[in-house]
C-alpha cells in the first residue's frame, strides 16, 4: 500500500498541466507538460488498499495500478515499469490516449475525485525511457514457426511483440509508408509525438519482429497467398470505413472524412510533401460529430488558423456528472472539456444537418435544424431550419467496419451482423489459423482494448501453433465493452 493516509492528507485530485492555449496553437507539439515529481508522488499516494481494487476491472488489460501507484509514491521507478510491462506492452500509448475507464472503476471515485491513474501511468513509462529501462527483449530462442500480422496499430503491434518474444518468426504488413497504424495517421501529434511509436518500432526490430511497408494485404499479396505462406495470420486492419452522411449536396467540394483531413495533417507534420492538402487556413470549419475524432479536427483546424470552429452533434449534451442510470463502478457517458475545446470553437448539440449548401459545385454553407425525437428517432425539427456558414465540413461520425472485400473474397471469412470479422473465444476466424484482434472484430473501440486483444489473440495463436502457451490472455471476445 502506498501512503496510509494517502487521499486523507491528499484530497485534491491535480492533474498535469497543459501549454498555454496561444502558445501549443502555434505548434504541433504535445499539449500537456510533465508533472513535478512531489506533486506525482502525493497523487500516487491517494491510491489506498482498498480492499477490492474495482480499478483491475475497468481496465481491459488488467493493469496492476495499485502497486505501481505504491512504487512511485516510493520512488522505484524501475521497479514501477516493470510492473507495468507485465500487463501492458504500451504504456505510452495508452497514458497519453486512453479515457480512462480504470478512473471510473476506482474506489475513491464514489465520493470523492479518483486517482489520477492515467498521468502516473504515463510519467512511469516517459522516466523510462529517459533513464534507459527499456531494453529489447529478444526471444531465447526460436520455434521454426512463422506468424503474418496485417495492420500496424496498436492490436497488431501488440500481438506482433508478444509473439515475437515467445519465440515465432514475425513479420508486420502495413500498407501505409510508416509503421504506427491509427497511431501513426490519424492521432494528431499534439496527442502523440510520433517518437513515441518510432522508439518502439525500434524496440521490436532489435527483438527481431520484421515490418515489410507498403504493402497492401488483398491488392500486393493475396490474403490466400500470405495464409499458404504462413503458419498463422492475425487480422488487425482496424475498423477504418467511416460513417457517411448521404443528404442533399454531398458531393460539394470542401466536405470530406475526417480521417481523411487528419492523416493529411500527420504527413504534414512528418515533413511530407502533399499536393492539393485540405488546408483550414481562414476557411470557416463545422465538424460533424462529438468525439474524439471530432475533438482532433477541432484541434488540427485551430493549428491551421481556420477562421471559426463549429462542431455539431445530433444528440443531446452528456451530463457532467454520472447519471442514476450510469453509477460507479461503469463507464460514464461524461461531457468532455479536451484541450482542443479549451482551444476555442462553438459547440453544439441538438443540431441535425439537412442539406450542404454550394456553388459551382463548392461548398458555402450547411441548413441545419434543431433535433427532434419521434418514435425513438431523431429527426431535423420543421420551423427550425437556419443557415451557417462553412467552407469546410468533416464527417466525423464513427465507422462501420473493417475493410473487409477482399479477405472474405480471397480467403473467405464469415462477417458478424455488425460487419465485424467474426471469431470464437479464441479469436480465429471461420478460417483455420487466420485469427482476428482488435477493431476488425469487436468494432470501433479504445486503443487500450486493442492492446488487450493484441495480447489475448497473441496467446490463441501460440496456443495454436505449439499446443499451449505461457502467454497471458486478459480478455476473450465474449466480454463486454466496459467489464465493470
Amino acid at each position: 500500500m502506498a501512503d496510509p493516509h494517502g487521499f486523507l492528507n491528499n484530497r485534491e485530485r491535480i492533474t498535469q498541466t497543459r501549454r498555454p492555449v496561444p502558445v501549443r496553437i502555434m505548434d504541433w507539439k504535445e499539449v500537456y507538460e510533465a508533472q513535478e515529481q512531489g506533486v506525482l508522488k502525493s497523487q500516487a499516494g491517494r491510491c489506498m488498499d482498498c480492499g477490492v481494487p474495482f480499478c483491475h476491472q475497468g481496465c481491459p488489460l488488467g493493469n496492476l495500478i495499485p502497486e505501481w501507484n505504491d512504487l512511485t509514491w516510493r520512488g522505484k521507478g524501475q521497479e514501477a515499469i516493470e510492473r507495468l510491462h507485465a500487463t501492458n506492452n504500451f504504456p505510452e500509448f495508452t497514458g497519453r490516449l486512453c479515457p480512462a475507464p480504470c478512473e471510473s472503476a476506482c474506489v475513491l471515485g464514489i465520493n470523492q475525485p479518483a486517482v489520477t491513474i492515467k498521468q502516473v501511468e504515463v510519467s512511469i513509462i516517459d522516466e523510462a525511457f529517459n533513464q534507459d529501462w527499456v531494453h529489447p527483449l529478444p526471444p531465447a530462442r526460436l520455434t521454426g514457426k512463422t506468424v503474418a500480422v496485417v495492420g500496424s496499430g496498436p492490436a497488431g503491434l501488440a500481438a506482433a511483440q508478444q509473439l515475437t518474444r515467445t519465440g515465432h518468426t514475425v513479420a508486420v504488413y502495413e500498407r501505409d509508408d510508416r509503421i504506427g497504424g491509427l497511431l501513426r495517421y490519424g492521432i494528431p501529434d499534439f496527442k502523440l509525438e510520433k517518437e513515441s511509436v518510432d522508439r518502439r518500432v525500434e524496440q521490436m526490430s532489435a527483438e527481431g519482429t520484421r515490418f515489410r511497408t507498403g504493402i497492401e494485404v488483398g491488392k500486393d499479396i493475396g490474403w490466400d497467398e500470405l495464409r499458404r505462406r504462413y503458419d498463422a495470420v492475425v487480422v488487425c486492419t482496424g475498423a477504418t470505413v467511416p460513417r457517411d452522411l448521404p443528404i442533399p449536396g454531398r458531393g460539394f467540394n470542401g466536405v470530406h472524412f475526417a480521417m481523411d483531413y487528419l492523416v493529411q495533417g500527420n504527413k504534414a507534420v512528418a515533413g511530407d510533401e502533399l499536393v492539393g492538402q485540405i488546408d483550414a487556413r481562414g476557411k470557416h470549419v463545422v465538424i460533424l460529430g462529438g468525439g474524439d475524432t471530432g475533438a482532433d479536427c477541432i484541434g488540427t483546424a485551430h493549428r491551421q488558423q481556420a477562421a471559426s470552429v463549429t462542431t455539431l452533434a445530433i444528440g443531446q449534451q452528456p451530463p457532467s456528472d454520472r447519471s442514476v442510470d450510469q453509477p460507479w463502478p461503469t463507464f460514464p457517458n461524461l461531457f468532455e472539456v479536451a484541450s482542443a475545446h479549451e482551444e476555442g470553437g462553438e459547440r453544439s448539440y441538438l443540431a441535425s444537418t439537412v442539406e450542404f449548401l454550394g456553388e459551382n459545385g463548392v461548398l458555402t454553407g450547411l441548413k441545419i435544424a434543431e433535433t427532434a425525437f419521434v418514435g425513438g428517432r431523431r429527426v431535423p425539427k420543421e420551423g427550425t431550419e437556419r443557415v451557417i456558414p462553412a467552407d469546410l465540413v468533416f464527417l466525423a461520425l464513427g465507422f462501420t467496419g473493417p475493410e473487409s472485400a477482399e479477405l472474405t473474397h480471397q480467403l473467405p471469412v464469415t462477417l458478424d451482423s455488425r460487419s465485424n470479422v467474426k471469431r470464437d473465444g479464441y479469436y480465429m476466424s471461420s478460417r483455420e489459423g487466420v485469427f482476428v484482434a482488435g477493431d476488425a472484430g469487436r468494432g470501433q473501440s479504445l486503443i487500450v482494448w486493442a492492446i488487450a486483444e493484441g495480447r489475448a489473440c497473441a496467446a490463441a495463436v501460440d496456443k495454436f501453433l505449439m499446443g499451449e502457451t505461457f502467454l497471458p490472455a486478459p480478455v476473450s471476445p465474449s466480454d463486454s465493452a466496459i467489464r465493470v
